[in-house]
């Protein structure tokens, strides 16, 4: 069982809130925005109980899926704890309100496979944007729960492909959501960070309340990589291309990719 293995494998790399040095938290180098950093954390961390919910609700016939989403579960919780006793340190913290605005679960994909899709890119994504903002943050603390986190989140990513991966042999149907799912999340050139936490629950109420969302870590890691998400980007349609099979570079390709794969999928249907 894979979620074994990942299991020992995660308790070798664990690390823990008690382990943190709190009390070197250097106050002289905390600034107005990193605190907003650390809300949006906070805001996009805490939606792992709603997406945890969503995963066991689609995973009723794959225990080993399910108990790796437990383990999943419980060290995203841990970056939401680890953001939010940094906040309380400096007198801050985000409304509790908030945080149980976000706890309806996630409406199930269009299969099982574009759930784990959405969740790749999510990861990637926060892997990619927590790595970079620790290079730019000065509070040691802060940096090193990002560095921390981000390294979570990369193994998270390698674990919800390996899955996907999986999925497409028992389900090679599911393969064109996939793509679908891909070409949803990249191909909106107004938004090109886009994260389910914002698609799913920017706008519910308690959350779209002035305060800050996730929105707010991606809108400063795009002020401070000048807008750069070339590196990103490439990232994402590397994985997808070696999860689909397909070359993938731009939406362009994410959609010829769609008709090839759905075509094929129609003809072996019909043979």
């Amino acid at each position: 069982m894979h979620s074994y293995e990942l299991f020992n494998d995660y308790e070798k790399s664990e690390w823990r809130l008690n382990e943190i040095p709190w009390d070197s938290i250097d106050r002289t180098q905390v600034k107005p925005e990193y605190v907003r950093l650390a809300r949006s954390a906070v805001m996009g961390e805490c939606n792992s109980i709603a997406a945890l919910h969503g995963f066991l609700n689609e995973s009723s016939d794959d225990y080993d899926f399910a108990a790796y989403a437990s383990i999943w579960g419980y060290q995203e919780i841990k970056h939401h704890y680890a953001f939010k006793t940094w906040l309380q340190h400096l007198g801050e913290d985000v409304p509790e309100s908030r945080v149980e605005a976000t706890r309806e679960a996630y409406p199930p994909g269009i299969t099982v496979a574009a759930t784990l899709a959405t969740n790749i890119i999510s990861e990637l994504t926060v892997c990619h944007v927590y790595t970079k903002l620790a290079r730019h943050i000065t509070e040691p603390v802060l940096k090193r729960i990002l560095s921390l986190a981000s390294q979570d989140e990369s193994r998270h990513a390698r674990e919800f492909t390996a899955y996907c991966k999986a999925r497409f042999e028992r389900h090679p149907e599911e393969k064109p959501s996939v793509l679908e799912t891909l070409y949803v999340y990249t191909a909106d050139p107004s938004r090109l960070v886009k994260h389910p936490v914002s698609v799913f629950k920017g706008e519910l109420p308690g959350v779209a309340d002035g305060g800050e969302t996730i929105d707010d870590a991606f809108a400063y890691f795009m002020e401070l990589e000048q807008g750069n998400l070339s590196k990103l980007q490439s990232v994402i349609y590397n994985r997808f291309s070696t999860l689909t099979g397909y070359q993938l570079e731009r939406p362009a390709n994410v959609r010829r990719a769609l008709m090839d794969c759905t075509s094929k999928l129609e003809a072996r249907a019909q043979a």
